[in-house]
């Protein structure tokens, strides 16, 4: 056994220290050609190509990027509180982020899928997963904001996701870490893994009109950790295909007890039947407690709904479910290509890349041409599922895309590249340094029918002599190359914020025509809105204030108020009275533990404040809004608890003083 770790730990160390330093090129600082520049540049009031969506990893956010130019757009609030945009701060948002724990203010967040239709992207929705508090959002495209987000029970590390159907029918999870289920006890002891420990795979179904999510059922697996994951097309329609690891069921060093195995496996799911079998009402029904949480448009208000029960098919009961693939061990990316024909599994640890073919799996399936099983699933014979393997392509395959024109482009994270190879017969084409070892990569729809090629955008997990240093942590990396001609051509390196994982491009037109520039205040149902500021007014409620005031530039209405309390709750439900594009007003009061808000034109957004002393509190907008944003500000009066100063607000009204001076001048 100590042979076995010291061998490991030699290996480790070898491909650390090349991934580190040998795989840097000698001219990486000229890597780009002379015509780079050109290709990327984006002329002052021009739009880039490309909307690209890029995971936040542990930020928890969305980060979102104009190509060719690199340019950051816009992040958008997930899973994580924003300060800037008051997610998670505002009363209408806290809800988003409601658990079965309990409010969770981080996420860690690491895949993206575009919604589909027929295969192709339609531009109307965003999904995004949260590993760690296992949970689906859905982002709406036309405002860029989080719409809906459902969390998963029976899951522990919601990594394998968020995959969708080619029809967006389902969004679908696999669970990172195999654990007792939560019908189930879980106090057992963890040496108890194969036992008591199982995995799951989530069918979270999508309204087609809205987009609604709601969990359907979940596949009840043996014990294991899945990985990456994308559906069938064309010929594989109505079938899933995840990549899976910890086939030895360790529980502890992984490195070495999870890697002892010469393969590992691919799971390919027949999701049609599972429907049937769900719909047929097949399953057991059991008790678990999730939260669903979704913002209303309308109101401009979220809610959070806990969920009580859920649908647990177990796979060992209907053995036309599901079948395993015997993969290189330790895969990361499952990938399909545009053919719908072709699954790439990619071992981390190989030294080579398997192709299987859809149609081989299939008549393996009719043949039983299998090798035993694994956990009570059919195991299929390596060589009858596989079309052929891509020879020495390179060190740490990790992910791969597609460009539409028959060929494959894969990631290695060890050998620090990319590397172009032909679905056809299997040749490497080309390869490129990348700067340094790359997880993921993006191509245009490289995961759909249909490909918009020319670009592929790689993520890396080292920067090191790239950018200006910052301490000891550098910028988070991507890469843009140029795929359009036979050979790959690096254009750009630019930042992005951190962790980039997984990511998605579109075309802008197909999203930037729906995007939505106001919320039109006729429109507005906000319980507390001010539609103009004859409406505005302060009311108190037993130790409750509740101050319904507007903002237009530039001022605040009201922007006086007395008869505040210690002990009192207030709560400013501010409305933006705006009603142009891309003017948000913000708001903020001095000393408030709370974030400020970031109200958009036509909105009405809650902020809670509990004033702790007695004093004068200005309150302003932090948003830059017009000449006079300066001047967009206000007072507050806090008065000692018990005081008799009576409850009142105002909005340009002077002593008579004041108003005596003012006369004189």
């Amino acid at each position: 056994m100590k042979k076995i770790l010291y061998s490991i730990s030699v290996v480790a160390s070898a491909m650390l220290v090349f991934g580190l330093q040998g795989c840097k090129p000698k001219n990486a600082g000229d890597a780009t050609g002379a015509d780079a520049a050109s290709k990327v540049y984006v002329a002052p009031g021009k739009y880039d190509e490309l909307y690209n969506f890029v995971s936040g990893g542990f930020s928890g956010q969305v980060s979102v990027y104009g190509i060719p130019s690199g340019r950051l757009l816009r992040v958008i609030p997930v899973f994580s509180v924003d300060p800037e945009k008051g997610w998670g701060y505002s009363e209408e948002t806290k809800p988003m982020l409601n658990t079965s724990s309990g409010q969770i203010p981080w996420g860690d967040q690491h895949h993206l899928d575009l919604s589909q239709t027929n295969g192709e992207i339609d531009g109307r929705w965003l999904f995004a997963n949260e590993n760690n508090t296992p949970r689906i959002a859905r982002i709406d495209l036309k405002t860029f904001r989080t719409s809906e987000i459902i969390e998963i029970p029976n899951s522990a590390g919601n990594h394998s996701s968020p995959f969708i159907t080619e029809n967006t029918e389902y969004v679908v999870a696999g669970t990172r870490f195999s654990v007792p289920m939560d019908y189930e006890n879980g106090d057992v002891p963890i040496d108890s893994y194969k036992k008591n420990f199982k995995g799951t795979l989530s069918f979270v179904s999508v309204a087609p009109k809205d987009g609604e999510m709601k969990l359907a059922f979940q596949l009840l697996l043996p014990g294991m950790d899945f990985d990456l994951s994308h559906s069938g097309k064309g010929p594989s329609s109505g079938w899933f295909f995840f990549s899976c690891y910890n086939s030895e069921q360790a529980h502890t060093l992984l490195e070495v007890n999870a890697s002892k195995r010469d393969k590992d496996y691919v799971l390919a799911v027949n999701w049609k039947k599972a429907e049937e079998y769900f719909k047929a009402g097949k399953g057991k029904k059991v008790k678990v407690n999730y939260a669903h949480n979704k913002y209303n448009e309308a109101t401009h208000t979220a809610s959070s709904t806990m969920i009580t029960e859920t649908t647990v098919i177990d796979v060992k009961d209907f053995p036309d479910l599901v079948y395993m693939i015997p993969c290189p061990k330790s895969p990361h990316g499952c990938d399909v290509d545009p053919t719908g024909q072709y699954i790439v599994g990619s071992g981390k640890l190989a030294a080579l890349i398997p192709v299987f073919s859809f149609a081989k799996i299939q008549d393996a399936i009719k043949n039983k041409t299998f090798d035993g099983t694994y956990g009570g699933i059919p195991v299929i014979k390596y060589e009858a599922a596989l079309y052929g393997e891509v020879k020495k392509p390179g060190l740490g395959p990790l992910h791969t895309e597609f460009d539409g024109k028959g060929n494959a482009y894969t990631t290695f994270f060890i050998s620090s590249e990319i590397v172009k190879w032909s679905l056809k017969d299997l040749k490497v084409l080309d390869r490129h340094p990348t700067y340094y070892s790359p997880g993921h990569l993006c191509i245009p729809g490289g995961d759909t029918r249909k490909p918009y090629g020319k670009y592929l955008i790689a993520y890396n997990k080292i920067t090191k002599d790239r950018f200006l240093p910052t301490g000891p942590e550098l910028a988070q990396s991507a890469q843009l190359f140029d795929i359009s001609g036979d050979k790959m051509k690096l254009l750009l390196d630019y930042p992005t914020i951190g962790e980039p994982h997984y990511a998605q491009a579109v075309p802008a037109e197909l999203i930037a025509k729906n995007s939505q520039k106001i919320y039109k205040l006729e429109d507005n149902k906000n319980p507390y809105a001010a539609l103009g500021e004859k409406q505005t007014k302060v009311e108190r409620k037993g130790n409750e204030v509740h101050v319904n005031m507007t903002a237009m530039r530039s001022h605040l209405s009201p922007d006086n108020i007395e008869g505040i309390k210690l002990g009192d709750v207030v709560y400013f439900h501010v409305t933006n009275l705006e009603q142009d594009w891309d003017v948000p007003h913000g708001f903020a009061i001095k000393g408030n533990k709370n974030a400020e808000l970031l109200i958009m034109p036509g909105e009405t957004t809650t902020l809670k404040w509990v004033p702790e002393k007695v004093g004068i509190f200005p309150m302003y907008c932090t948003d830059f809004c017009s000449a006079l944003h300066q001047e967009m500000q206000g007072y507050i009066r806090v008065s000692a608890k018990g005081s008799t100063v009576p409850l009142s607000f105002s909005l340009g009204k002077n002593s008579e003083a004041a108003e005596s001076i003012i006369a004189k001048k």
